[in-house]
């Protein structure tokens, strides 16, 4: 009776596996629904408050796609590492964002007779956003290439951001490398928006120092009539610094990325990389965003950081990986000396 009563027991056991691994089935079909739901709560968000182009938007939409990602290769827990990754990153950027507002209002004058004087004398006596509009632009008829121009101007929001999170899938190394990068590049910016605050082109036109200029991605963006989100974190904060224009981020982003891919990319990455921030320039520089100097010191300050602070990163990698293999040599000692004594 007993061997019975044994033999009938893992019949239910059976029967709970096989329950078990039915509903496990059943959850990881829920990983297929990932992506959709992503992509309909963006269409739904931007047809009720436009296209996302500040950061702090667009850094909820690329950790909700890294989350989207983890869930659809079934690692039901990998958004807790995106947001351990994230999120400092994103404060860091909202504390930038908030102290450049507040940096509009130091008690120093505002400059732009230097910034103008070195136009003129590059610009063989005029200033080049005065020329190329004069040359290009149709007030209220916008062509091709302004279009084009506005593309390229708002990948600025989004384009270092993708960047990274590619980064974060494929290369953790190196998207911890470009974060501390990218946010040394973005502080010094900071740093010398307060110590010398700058007018940019249509903001010494709209004084009176130069001849009327239009802000030319704002105008096709208004006559386009694309909706566009504000930023979440704008209620009560003053985001916005006319005068922060020396250096142009707008400019020094683009080389950031040209420099910090260099010496790894193959030629056909090459040459996108050195296009895009020659586009950036000519478009800043059309769209009378920034003066010629400002975009220079852009791309020096890129310089700087990538070569300075990535030999600072790379020493010590260096030191990690000096301790790292002396730790790994004391052990394999340590080893050879137990198994020399066992078998002594």
């Amino acid at each position: 009776m007993t061997s019975l009563l044994e033999s009938a027991r893992p019949a239910p056991d059976r029967r709970t596996r096989t329950a078990l691994l039915g509903r496990l089935r059943h959850v990881r079909h829920l990983r297929w629904l990932a992506w959709p739901t992503y992509f309909w709560l963006f269409w739904h968000c931007y047809q009720l408050y436009g296209l996302p182009f500040q950061n702090d938007l667009v850094f909820c939409w690329l950790m909700g796609a890294l989350i989207a990602a983890c869930l659809h290769s079934g690692h039901w827990f990998g958004w807790l590492k995106v947001l351990r990754d994230w999120v400092p990153v994103m404060a860091a950027v909202y504390a930038y964002s908030l102290l450049r507002g507040y940096g509009a209002h130091t008690p120093w004058k505002v400059h732009w007779a230097p910034q103008l004087a070195f136009d003129k004398a590059v610009g063989f006596g005029q200033v080049w956003s005065v020329r190329l509009q004069h040359w290009l632009y149709t007030p209220g008829h916008p062509h091709w290439y302004d279009y084009l121009c506005t593309a390229v101007y708002m990948s600025h929001f989004f384009a270092v951001f993708v960047v990274m999170a590619w980064l974060w899938k494929r290369r953790h190394d190196r998207f911890t490398r470009l974060v501390a990068l990218y946010l040394a590049l973005t502080f010094a910016a900071f740093a010398t928006y307060v110590l010398y605050p700058a007018d940019p082109p249509w903001l010494t036109a709209q004084n009176g120092h130069l001849p009327q200029l239009t802000r030319v991605v704002s105008d096709v963006l208004t006559q386009s009539g694309l909706p566009r989100a504000g930023s979440i974190f704008e209620n009560g904060s003053r985001f916005d610094n006319d005068v922060a224009a020396m250096p142009s981020l707008h400019a020094a982003y683009p080389m950031l990325l040209a420099l910090f891919f260099w010496p790894t990319a193959g030629r056909k990455l090459r040459v996108l990389l050195a296009l895009y921030p020659l586009a950036m320039a000519f478009t800043l520089v059309y769209g009378a965003e920034h003066f010629v100097i400002d975009i220079l010191f852009g791309w020096t300050y890129a310089a700087v950081v990538v070569l300075g602070l990535g030999r600072l990163l790379d020493r010590r990698a260096a030191r990690r990986a000096l301790r790292s293999t002396a730790r790994e040599s004391a052990l394999a000692t340590g080893a050879g000396l137990a198994d020399s004594r066992l078998a002594g």
